[in-house]
C-alpha cells in the first residue's frame, strides 16, 4: 500500500521541498495571450515531479520569484549569467515543456533538463531503513536539481539565519518586491526577479531594518555581493569547493553553505548542520532519538555517505517528525522598533 495513496502535504514535508503543484489532466486554464517567447520540450526517461523538484527553490508560499499555477505548470523568475528571465514549465503526458522570456530566457531554456534532475543520479542511493525506502518508494519523482545559480539561494539562506522561516519568508518577499524589476513576459501578478548584485548593494540601512532584517545578516549579504562574480564562479567547482569558497565571505558558515549549494550545485552529500530542527527530527526518524545533535545525526547518515542529503530529503519527506515539546520560537519584527 505504500505507493499506492500520494501521502498528504505536512510541515515537515513542505520543508523537505514538497511544493503541491495542481494536476493539469484537462489540460489547464486559458493563459493570457501574449508574444511567446523562447520555447522547447524534453522527454525525460524518468516521471517528473515538479513539485517535488522544484520545491526547493520557493520561499514561502508569497515567494514573488515562484509560483504554481491552476493548469499544473511552474513559474521562476531568476537573474541568469545573461540577464532576467522567467521560465514557465509544465509536464504532461511524461513530455515537459519549457517557456521563457526576458534576457536570460535562452539561458534558462538550456538549463532546464539539469533544472530538473538530468545531472542527479538516484541509483546511486541504497536505502537502509525501513523508513527511508517506504519515503522513496512513495516519492519516485524525487532528484536533485542543480540550477547553475549561487547568489539566487544564497540571499534567502543568509535572510534564514537563526530566525524563524515565516519572518525570512516576509523578508525576502519584501525585499525583492520593492528592489527587484517586473518579470519578464506574461508571469503571474506580482511576481518580481531578485535584485542585481549592485541593487543589493544600494539598499538603505534603513529599508533592511523595515524588512525585519537585522544588521548581521544585512551585513552578510553586502559582503557576497560585493564578490557576486567570484561567488558565482564556484558553480564550476565541486560542491565541497565550492562551500570552501562560500565561507570565505565572513558570515556564510556550513549552514549557509549547505542550503545553497543543495540548490545551485545538485549537492546529493551536502547535509545542513547548524540547523534547529534537522538532528532531532532525522534521530528520532532513524533511532527514536528526538534529543540528537549534530554529530548524533551525522553518525545515524554515515551509512548514506556520498548521498547524506537525499536521505535527510526523504526523511523530511517521510512526515516522521516527534511531537512538539516545547512552545514555537517566538517571531520577531525589528521593523516595528
Amino acid at each position: 500500500m505504500a505507493g499506492r495513496f500520494a501521502p498528504r502535504p505536512t510541515r515537515t514535508t513542505v520543508r523537505g521541498g514538497h511544493v503541491a503543484v495542481p494536476a493539469n489532466a484537462s489540460g489547464g486554464v486559458p493563459r493570457q495571450a501574449i508574444a511567446p517567447g523562447h520555447t522547447r520540450t524534453w522527454t525525460p526517461p524518468w516521471p517528473v515531479d515538479l513539485g517535488l523538484v522544484l520545491g526547493p527553490l520557493r520561499r514561502g508560499p508569497g515567494d514573488p520569484t515562484f509560483r504554481a499555477t491552476p493548469d499544473g505548470a511552474v513559474w521562476r523568475t531568476t537573474r541568469t549569467p545573461a540577464g532576467a528571465g522567467t521560465l514557465r514549465v509544465s509536464a504532461r503526458g511524461g513530455v515537459v515543456r519549457g517557456e521563457a522570456w526576458g534576457p536570460g530566457s535562452e539561458w534558462l531554456l538550456e538549463q532546464l533538463p539539469e533544472m530538473l534532475g538530468s545531472a542527479d543520479d538516484p541509483d546511486a542511493f541504497e536505502p537502509r531503513h525501513r523508513l527511508v525506502a517506504i519515503a522513496r518508494h512513495r516519492r519516485p519523482g524525487l532528484r536533485l536539481m542543480r540550477t547553475g545559480l549561487v547568489l539566487e539561494s544564497l540571499i534567502p539562506s543568509v535572510l534564514e539565519q537563526k530566525v524563524t522561516t515565516d519572518e525570512a519568508y516576509r523578508a525576502w518577499r519584501l525585499l525583492v518586491r520593492k528592489f527587484g524589476e517586473p518579470a519578464p513576459g506574461p508571469a503571474p501578478e506580482r511576481m518580481s526577479v531578485m535584485p542585481a548584485p549592485r541593487t543589493w548593494a544600494l539598499i538603505p540601512s534603513w529599508e533592511w531594518h523595515r524588512a525585519g532584517v537585522d544588521n548581521k545578516r544585512a551585513s552578510t549579504i553586502l559582503r557576497a555581493v560585493r564578490v557576486a562574480g567570484r561567488l558565482e564562479e564556484a558553480v564550476g567547482m565541486e560542491p565541497g569547493a565550492a562551500q570552501a569558497r562560500l565561507e570565505l565571505v565572513s558570515g556564510i558558515g556550513p549552514w549557509t553553505s549547505a542550503e545553497t549549494v543543495q540548490r545551485s550545485h545538485g549537492a546529493a552529500d551536502s547535509v545542513t548542520v547548524g540547523d534547529l530542527h534537522l538532528p532531532g527530527i532525522v534521530g528520532y526518524a532513524l533511532a527514536g532519538d528526538r534529543d540528537a545533535d549534530d554529530s548524533v545525526m551525522l553518525s545515524l547518515l554515515e551509512p548514506y555517505a556520498g548521498q547524506r542529503h537525499r536521505a535527510a530529503r526523504l526523511i523530511l519527506l517521510s512526515g516522521r517528525t516527534p511531537a512538539r515539546r516545547v512552545p514555537r520560537m517566538p517571531r520577531g519584527d525589528i521593523g516595528r522598533l
